[in-house]
């Protein structure tokens, strides 16, 4: 028997799924506005993750220009049935005020490295959409339903309709299953089945600090379900290291143990707000008097390690360090659209380029590639060349929640030609420049650096020989990377902090002789800090 500590997927990795298929493991959480869509995790153990290459990867499967923060990707489905894996996703174009528009779609593969057919749309009437495959070859799927009515309970039920594998589309009638709880934004339905019962397995209270997981049966797939209590919450334990705990989803190994993957959020700082995103664990769970209960805890707070009794394998050691021969690893992530938009590699140094798009608040095409926070304590380095013909032409490190909140350091050009280092902060609708300038004469090369803190704090430094660093900008409060920071009006978000190389050319690359401008970056080091 080994212990497992959680979270298994540190940083922003929310609504889990989790799928086996024999002796192998696979979770796919959310990825919101951040292309390729979906990200996949590997294990032979459910203690050791892997990420997978990303199933989403064309625009032709997941158009995400133009969508708002904290839409795109919700919610994520995995299955699999007769030797091909389901995913079912949801990409959200809008999400704010009393609408919203939340389009779900299938793609299928045989392999879970892709191929990944082109989606197939199925239904827009809500979110976090799942397959249910019935022991009789019969396949139906399962969404909340969104209610825009004012008046009405915006989580209005949830919804079961068949799914034709021959027709590729949705038939028959549309069935109201559950109406939810009284707690109330019941979503994320996943069905399983057991012993003459449908299970559906549900979150409640918001993805929040109110969040919980909810199981209700019924001996009929229509229901009616009867709700059980919840299976897992902390919404009245505040003192629980693993804060807003919910969005469960079931998978058994074939020794008959049980298990449930769920999200929570870790909030630090004397704001306690989860800079980290909402993030992966997993939970032991056992039958008693047909119900599911937490094995190892007495309450419905999880506990923060789980026993598994499966073979080890040992864990890939990261670096720590990416250089770019050429190929972009899995964990780096772009906004809403690929990277060969904007990138590309140099084939004689060996940099990752990006050419120069939109603003660092664009929601359509920005040149940014980044990775995910996912440690309290934490350094970035990069190093970068650029040479910009204006000050219209920037490029640095970009420490990123999403476009109303960021901390970018870049190079730029000032009158004199001399290049030039400045910091924006945007924190909601405000903009600050924390430092003015720091001029850097002629040099085109800088290797820029920040550390983040348990406290919610950051600081950035550069250097121009990658050995002496010095401060600039001095210590910021960043607690607004975080879903807390403005979760009470219009730019409401869901995700976490990311750190980034951009590029940006306001010119639209014909305000100099020499078109776009790009900028080179040789590695991307991350390291994890003591306190």
């Amino acid at each position: 028997m080994v212990l497992g500590n959680n979270p298994v997927l540190t940083g922003f990795h929310p609504d889990p799924c989790i799928l086996r298929v024999g002796n192998d493991y696979y979770i796919a959480t959310s990825t919101f506005q951040w292309f390729p869509g979906v990200e996949i995790y590997h294990s032979t153990d459910l203690i050791n993750w892997e990420v997978l290459p990303s199933p989403l990867s064309r625009v032709s499967q997941l158009d995400m220009r133009g969508n708002p923060n904290s839409g795109g990707v919700w919610a994520p489905c995995l299955s699999y049935c007769d030797g091909t894996y389901y995913l079912i996703y949801t990409n959200v174009k809008n999400f704010h005020g009393i609408f919203k528009d939340t389009h779900n779609y299938l793609v299928t593969a045989t392999n879970i490295n892709g191929p990944w057919s082109e989606p197939i749309y199925l239904n827009s009437s809500g979110f976090d959409p799942s397959l249910f495959h019935d022991d009789d070859g019969r396949k139906y799927l399962v969404n909340m339903r969104w209610d825009h009515r004012m008046e009405k309970n915006d989580f209005s039920g949830i919804l079961l309709q068949e799914y034709s594998e021959k027709e590729k589309r949705l038939v028959g009638p549309v069935y109201e299953i559950f109406k939810g709880t009284e707690v109330g934004a019941t979503e994320a339905p996943h069905i399983y089945k057991k012993n003459g019962y449908y299970y559906l397995m549900v979150a409640e209270g918001g993805t929040m600090y109110n969040h919980g997981v909810l199981l209700a049966r019924s001996k009929n797939l229509l229901g009616p379900y009867e709700a059980d209590t919840p299976l897992l919450t902390v919404r009245d334990d505040k003192e629980s290291y693993l804060q807003r705990t919910g969005h469960g989803s079931l998978v058994e190994t074939p020794e008959g143990d049980l298990y449930v993957a769920y999200l929570c959020g870790r909030p630090t700082g004397d704001k306690k707000r989860c800079i980290l995103g909402r993030e992966t664990c997993i939970a032991k769970v056992k039958w008693v008097d047909g119900w599911l209960r937490l094995a190892e805890s007495k309450t419905t707070t999880p506990p923060l390690t789980y026993s598994v009794n499966l073979p080890q394998n040992d864990k890939k050691r990261d670096t720590g360090v990416d250089f770019f021969k050429g190929v972009l690893p899995y964990k780096y992530k772009t906004l809403r659209i690929p990277f060969e938009e904007f990138g590309s590699f140099t084939k004689d140094e060996g940099y990752l380029r990006l050419y120069g798009y939109e603003a660092p608040t664009s929601w359509n095409k920005q040149a940014l590639v980044a990775r995910r926070l996912q440690h309290f304590n934490a350094e970035a380095t990069i190093k970068m060349t650029f040479s910009p013909k204006t000050f219209q032409q920037m490029a640095g490190l970009n420490v990123i929640y999403d476009t109303y909140n960021f901390f970018y350091l870049y190079m730029s050009i000032d009158e004199c030609g001399d290049n030039v280092l400045r910091i924006i902060v945007r924190d909601s609708f405000n903009f600050y420049n924390p430092v003015g300038y720091v001029s850097i004469g002629k040099n085109s090369t800088a290797w820029l650096r920040v550390r983040i803190k348990e406290d919610l704090t950051l600081q950035f430094y550069y250097s121009l020989n990658g050995v002496d660093f010095f401060e600039i900008g001095g210590v910021l409060d960043c607690s607004n990377l975080t879903d807390e920071a403005y979760c009470d009006i219009n730019h409401e978000g869901h995700t976490g902090t990311f750190i980034g190389m951009a590029c940006t050319d306001l010119t639209g690359g014909t305000g100099t002789e020499n078109g776009r401008a790009y900028a080179d970056f040789e590695f991307f080091e991350y390291k994890v800090l003591d306190k």
